[in-house]
């Protein structure tokens, strides 16, 4: 596959937009690691509003709505203390058939460096905090899992998912990414690794899928980092589907001029005119990090 059947990659330049600003100046104070979908015209997007670790981390995951895909409005709120969570990490909101909305959430154990991955399923987008609750993937004392990247396909469910071994202490930063299915978008069959680092490459570290760029042929935008200090520091890059697992491309990463050079979480949502307007978490120059957005 050629790099000319991808669409246009975004980048930190003319006509990025901040959709929500950090929650405050400063290293640590993040908003992003969000997901949008595109809807009947209106763009829903969810997101979590991080601070310092000594200010209590991922406290809230947001779900907004938008007209233009640039001025949202937040519709409902979900904090932590509700899931007895030491922090969040990335959601995904999607659409379900016959149901109405699921928010999946990325739920951090207190005192420890494993992670879950629970839902909320609701009527609307506004009745998520207050929806049913599942447990998706407890994980368990071997491997934590966040971060998902949730699609319904024709077969069914599919989710690319962020795993982090837990076995070696220390080394719990360490990610790679695995291709699960489910009929129902909550009981998922785990098909194994697709997605790892590369020694010595800029990627060594880990490699977690965050969105699907297009199906046919199946291409990914992925966050990685060559070693465990750059951990919340991640870029971007991009990889194919070979039939078996997902190949990195060779191009160098995708990162913000900024600071710590973040360009994380990307999440693609295509246009009807054929472009495609990405989300991305990206660092400002005082270290902060913007939820920002760009359509190429």
């Amino acid at each position: 596959m050629s790099v000319e059947t991808l669409p246009p990659l975004p980048s930190y330049g003319d006509g990025v937009r901040v959709v929500v600003p950090a929650p405050s100046a400063g290293p640590g104070n993040w908003a992003g690691a969000a997901s949008a979908v595109l809807v009947d015209g209106t763009f829903w997007l969810t997101y979590r509003v991080r601070r310092p670790l000594s200010a209590g981390r991922g406290v809230t995951v947001v779900v907004a709505r938008s007209a233009d895909g640039v001025v949202f409005e937040p519709v409902a709120e979900v904090h932590r203390a509700a899931f007895g969570c030491e922090s969040f990490e990335r959601p995904v909101l999607v659409p379900v058939p016959g149901i109405g909305w699921r928010l999946y959430l990325s739920c951090a154990t207190p005192g420890s460096k494993h992670w879950w991955v629970d839902s909320l399923t609701a009527s609307t987008p506004e009745g998520l905090p207050d929806g049913e609750r599942r447990v998706v993937l407890p994980g368990d004392e071997q491997v934590a899992v966040k971060d998902p990247v949730v699609e319904s396909t024709a077969d069914g469910w599919r989710m690319w998912l962020c795993c982090h071994p837990l076995t070696d202490a220390g080394q719990e930063d360490r990610m790679t990414t695995r291709l699960l299915t489910s009929p129902d978008g909550l009981r998922w069959e785990d098909h194994g690794e697709v997605l790892a680092g590369r020694a010595g490459r800029w990627d060594a570290r880990g490699a977690r899928v965050t969105t699907v760029l297009t199906q046919q042929p199946l291409a990914v935008l992925y966050d990685g980092r060559p070693d465990a200090a750059s951990n919340w520091y991640e870029t971007t890059g991009v990889a194919r589907w070979d039939g078996i697992r997902l190949v990195a491309d060779d191009e160098d990463p995708i990162a913000s001029p900024f600071s710590d050079g973040a360009w994380r979480y990307a999440s693609a949502v295509p246009l009807p005119d054929g472009r495609t307007r990405f989300y991305v978490e990206a660092a400002r120059p005082d270290g902060a990090h913007d939820l920002v957005t760009v359509v190429v």
